[in-house]
């Protein structure tokens, strides 16, 4: 983190002019200035993209040697195009959210892309050569990870801050480069953005020269908006008349998410059924007692049920109602041997498919808490409750942000990134979850 501070301090400002003036720093608002050549022209990752997928396409249909038929060639060339444009448009959309990695997400997305749309092609009966379309796509996602990488390692973003309110309370914020405007304000090259704390009281000149940004094309964000961009959390600290109404999930999606989470599940337990009667197995060889685990949780609505899990704990280690018992530690010692690796890798959460079939829970979503936990967190912490606006989830936008966590305070911080999630509920964040969760499986991270 760095932030630079011009010297003019905010006392000795002079209210602007009716009328812009010239100079370049008396216009009050520089140009945005040049942006990165990689990281913000769309073309250049595309068409580099494209040419990529399609350049071995290009060989194999001159190759006098080539066993594949003219016809297999377009049915190839049509499908290699189709899941670019597909898989560029999910990533851009997946990544526009905070916290996310561009390069990481590549490999991941393109190759749901090109088995999507090469499957759909295989499916209506379209023949064509596998290998010029996968060294295409190999050549692809090389491609465009490595410019996506040199983009973001090359720039860094840069926001003016106005010196009223809490705007300056943004220079604890991490990542960004934060520059404290003064008397005679001058904008970074490039600017991503100023912000100010619209509910202060706004002195004249400073509202013109806001007004002077946004008509030369500079984005303005209120503090807490800008907050929540850089953080992905959303910070509710009183309830407005159009909060509740705003912040409501949409229920198209919804019933959307509820058909993807049956039919997941029902695959999963087709996939995955023999591994969990083998891990239900070695639960029971491990440590005397049943291989699951069963405790009350909160759903969507605020009511209870009943959450499954494989057994990672000693046989009466914790209390059903006990507050204290239902907090997990680090390094908590009633964790069995084999429970520790079913933690890390969360495997013990499994069993949850019979919860989303049951039509409890979902994949993706707030992670239920233990309802004695709940009670209490309702009693410490404002809104606790608006949690449960949507179904709670195996993985979520909190726990791959941050973790699992107990105490109120940092439950807190927990409760802001579930606010986010119900605030930008979609599809969108739901597969940038899923691709965090892949990277929580393979690391450990958040696990106890």
């Amino acid at each position: 983190m760095s932030y630079v501070v011009e010297s003019s301090p905010l006392a000795q400002q002079e209210p602007a002019s009716s009328g812009p003036r010239s100079g370049p720093r008396g216009e009050g608002v520089a140009k945005a200035g040049p942006r990165h050549f990689l990281l913000d022209r769309v073309g250049l990752q595309f068409v580099g993209a494209f040419i990529a997928a399609t350049g071995p396409l290009f060989y194999y249909t001159w190759d006098p040697y080539a066993s594949t038929s003219l016809l297999g060639m377009l049915d190839a060339y049509a499908g290699s195009v189709a899941s670019v444009a597909l898989g560029y448009y999910v990533l851009k959309r997946v990544t526009a959210f905070p916290t996310s990695h561009a390069p990481a997400a590549v490999l991941p997305i393109f190759a749901g892309s090109f088995a999507l749309v090469l499957g759909l092609l295989t499916w209506f009966g379209w023949r064509f050569d596998a290998e010029p379309v996968f060294i295409g796509f190999a050549l692809s996602v090389v491609w465009l990870t490595a410019v996506l990488f040199v983009a973001e390692r090359a720039r860094r973003r840069q926001f003016a801050l106005l010196p009223i309110g809490a705007t300056l309370s943004l220079m604890a914020q991490p990542g960004p480069q934060w520059k404290v405007l003064g008397a005679a304000p001058t904008l970074p090259s490039p600017c991503d953005g100023v912000v100010v704390d619209l509910r202060a009281d706004i002195p004249a000149h400073w509202e013109q020269f806001l007004t002077r940004c946004v008509l030369s094309g500079v984005p303005v964000f209120h503090v807490t908006q800008a907050q929540e961009m850089l953080s992905g959390r959303l910070d509710i600290r009183h309830l407005s008349e159009n909060m509740l109404t705003s912040h409501d999930p949409h229920h198209a999606y919804l019933a959307l998410k509820r058909v993807i989470d049956t039919l997941a599940a029902l695959a999963a337990l087709v996939v995955l059924g023999p591994l969990m009667l083998i891990v239900a197995a070695l639960v029971k060889l491990d440590s005397p007692g049943p291989a699951l685990f069963t405790q009350a949780r909160i759903r969507k609505g605020g009511s209870k049920f009943t959450i499954y899990k494989f057994r990672t704990m000693k046989m009466g280690a914790a209390a059903p109602q006990s507050r204290a018992d239902a907090m997990t530690l680090d390094h908590d010692p009633r964790i069995t041997r084999l429970g520790a690796f079913l933690r890390k890798s969360r495997i013990d959460e499994l069993p949850q498919v019979l919860n989303i079939l049951k039509g409890e829970m979902s994949w993706i979503g707030p992670r239920p808490e233990a309802a004695p936990l709940a009670e209490w967190y309702e009693s410490q912490l404002p809104f606790y409750q608006y949690r449960h606006i949507v179904p709670p989830g195996i993985s979520g936008w909190a726990q791959t942000n941050q973790g699992h966590v107990t105490d109120p305070s940092d439950v807190l911080d927990k409760l802001h990134y579930d606010f986010f999630y119900i605030k930008n509920f979609s599809l969108w964040l739901d597969l940038l979850i899923v691709l965090k969760t892949l990277r929580t499986m393979l690391t450990g991270f958040g696990a106890r």
